[in-house]
């Protein structure tokens, strides 16, 4: 593996973030407003009311239109792996694509088979099979989501493998490690409910328009109490799930928590900032400058949701780099430390192939000892400076403190708004309406800022501390990954364009009953 120059590495990651936040504008809705449109459905089929089959066919041909433009831009994602990222499909291919492979074979082929029954077979099978089918699809794109979050799971917290020294790949060893691993399962859930909250304050939103138009209010205020419901019972849930990323975040990624939190000297009985503006001027980990110009914390409380006790010590940036405090494991390592390790361990492995080579297979029995020893800090190996393990932290600080404010005011809006339906008040209250309808944008931006603190944030890693980014890189020009950003910034961009035109359109025209 090949260490590239740094323009190939940044263009390549632009690419990659470009494309999956375009991916990701599409995918948290089909996930939400199918439940929202199945629930529906179930009320149809249950109280034979004409009402509730209208309200399921305006929101299906919405979670339709959203669908067939999430697929388009998931291919290419999975595409880029090949192309930009052939080092790291290559070092852990057999891992990383068993996960890809099962959401492409059962779920991908689960939504083909039953989403053309759910569009077109409503006047060609019974109630109960089309609503069999409509819970299906929705349940197909949701194992699909949780494969791939499988997948990236693992990039964050790595299980269930073993290092092969003659084929130069990480091996399955352990599939079940890697499909239940408390990182896996939290990010399913986190992640699925992010989408549950959008979908929620898309219907929401779309309903308060038809209130303030005076049209289709009946519809609307169904819709309105439906999304209110499903919209508070899942930021409930997904402030609890956000509770078991922090730990699992402490446990396993300590830099990504240290930058979440712009927390540069760790302490005990460490306080969660509530609000604060980081200091621009502190350009180094080590320097005596502050890292903040303002800072009100909650005392104690990142202790808390860190580690579960808040008496518990939360390293920071320096803590992390320098090494030397206590860990559930011993002694944490310094990066120099690491990085030595990750060069024996680099070095045993090309010695060990020498040896194979020459046919030594005393020496080689002696290599190969020596790099499973080092093998846990192999991609330190590959990274130079400490410096460089630091994510961009205003970066990462920002998006996750906006991330948990709105999380907050979703889960207000949605109580204040199930309070006012249920006083029989909202029709009346305009800008409660209005408030809706310019919430639904706040969803997306939640909803992107998860991911970049979920991937800026584990910076510079491609798999946690096994294989840096510098390592996993295509050797390939930078002037194609250039040319080939534009070009899908481009066509993505069109993409969106066509499929806010055509919503409109449908929003416009109304629900109507086939």
């Amino acid at each position: 593996m090949n260490l590239l120059d740094a323009t190939l590495v940044d263009w390549s990651r632009a690419q990659f973030a470009m494309t999956a936040m375009y991916h990701w504008l599409f995918v948290p809705l089909t996930l939400g407003l199918g439940v929202i449109m199945s629930v529906m459905e179930t009320l149809y089929v249950k109280t034979g009311k004409e009402e509730w089959k209208k309200a399921a066919q305006f929101w299906m041909t919405l979670f339709g239109v959203n669908f067939a433009i999430g697929v388009a831009t998931g291919i290419i994602l999975e595409f880029e792996f090949g192309t930009n990222w052939s080092n790291y499909s290559w070092f852990v291919g057999d891992i990383f694509g068993a996960p890809l492979a099962i959401e492409a074979i059962l779920a991908f082929f689960m939504e083909a088979t039953f989403i053309s029954i759910m569009f077109f077979g409503w006047k060609k099978v019974s109630k109960k099979f089309h609503l069999a089918s409509t819970w299906l699809t929705v349940l197909g794109a949701t194992l699909s989501a949780l494969w791939i979050l499988v997948a990236n799971a693992w990039m964050q917290y790595p299980v269930g493998m073993q290092f092969n020294p003659d084929t130069v790949r990480n091996e399955m060893i352990d599939f079940w490690s890697i499909l239940l691993s408390p990182v896996a399962m939290n990010k399913f859930f986190h992640t699925v409910l992010s989408g549950w909250v959008l979908s929620s304050l898309f219907v929401t939103g779309i309903s308060s328009w038809y209130l303030i138009k005076k049209r289709q209010t009946d519809f609307a205020m169904k819709s309105m109490m439906v999304g209110a419901i499903f919209g508070l019972i899942s930021t409930l849930l997904i402030a609890y799930t956000g509770d078991g990323s922090a730990y699992n975040v402490s446990k396993h990624q300590p830099m990504k928590l240290a930058a979440m939190e712009g927390l540069y000297q760790g302490k005990t009985n460490a306080g969660l900032v509530a609000i604060g503006i980081l200091n621009p001027a502190k350009k180094a980990y080590n320097d005596s400058i502050s890292p903040f110009l303002l800072k009100v914390e909650i005392p104690s409380l990142l202790s808390l949701l860190s580690q579960h006790d808040v008496n518990a010590f939360v390293p920071g940036v320096q803590n992390i780099l320098d090494g030397g405090y206590q860990t559930p494991d011993g002694v944490a390592l310094s990066f120099q430390e690491k990085h030595k390790r990750g060069e024996a361990a680099i070095q045993s492995l090309a010695s060990y192939q020498k040896a194979v080579t020459e046919k030594d297979m005393a020496a080689a029995k002696i290599y190969k000892a020596q790099l499973k020893e080092n093998y846990p800090q192999f991609g330190y190996g590959y990274i130079d400076k400490a410096e460089t393990m630091i994510p961009h932290v205003p970066t990462v600080y920002y998006s996750f403190h906006v991330m948990v404010l709105l999380g907050f005011y979703f889960i207000a809006l949605f109580a204040f708004l199930l309070y006012m339906l249920n006083t029989k008040k909202l029709e009346k209250s305009k800008w409660l309406l209005w408030v809706c309808m310019w919430s639904i944008p706040l969803g997306y931006v939640a909803a992107e800022l998860g991911w970049v603190v979920a991937e800026v944030g584990r910076q510079p890693w491609a798999i946690q501390d096994v294989l840096p980014l510098n390592a996993a890189i295509s050797h390939i020009s930078s002037d194609s990954v250039k040319i080939t950003f534009f070009l899908f910034l481009i066509l993505f961009s069109a993409l969106l364009v066509a499929e806010i035109r055509i919503m409109l359109k449908q929003i416009k025209k109304g629900p109507v009953t086939e």
